[in-house]
């Protein structure tokens, strides 16, 4: 069993940040990838933010400059700084894991998401 748990959601004015947080737990032998994705009703989950276990980064066009993804390898966690938010940023973000359980299975998974919502 692995579980991803997402906070730090919530609403924001435009021009505003916010920070998301996940942290992975459960039967985690090695992660090789982490990131966020998002999703707006009716659309697919697009990717925004990925970081890989060799310090490989890749953003969604939509956030570069203005979204940032860091990693903390020793808590199976991993971060979203979103500054300068606009409201075409009002979405579900999932945090992603790509790992190796203890069986050696390897496993794609999401969290249960988190709103984020940017208004005035």
């Amino acid at each position: 069993q692995v579980q991803l748990v997402e906070s730090g959601g919530g609403s924001v004015q435009p021009g505003g940040s916010l920070i998301l947080s996940c942290v992975a737990s459960g039967n985690i032998f090695s992660i090789y990838e982490m990131g966020w994705y998002r999703r707006i009703p009716g659309a697919q989950r697009d990717m925004v933010a990925i970081v890989t276990r060799d310090g490989t980064y890749d953003y969604a066009e939509s956030v570069k400059g203005r979204f940032t993804i860091s990693r903390d390898g020793a808590k199976n966690g991993t971060y979203l700084h979103m500054n300068d938010m606009k409201p075409e940023d009002t979405a579900t973000y999932y945090c992603n894991a790509q790992l190796d359980d203890l069986d050696g299975t390897w496993g794609d998974y999401f969290g249960r998401g988190t709103q984020v919502t940017v208004s005035s």
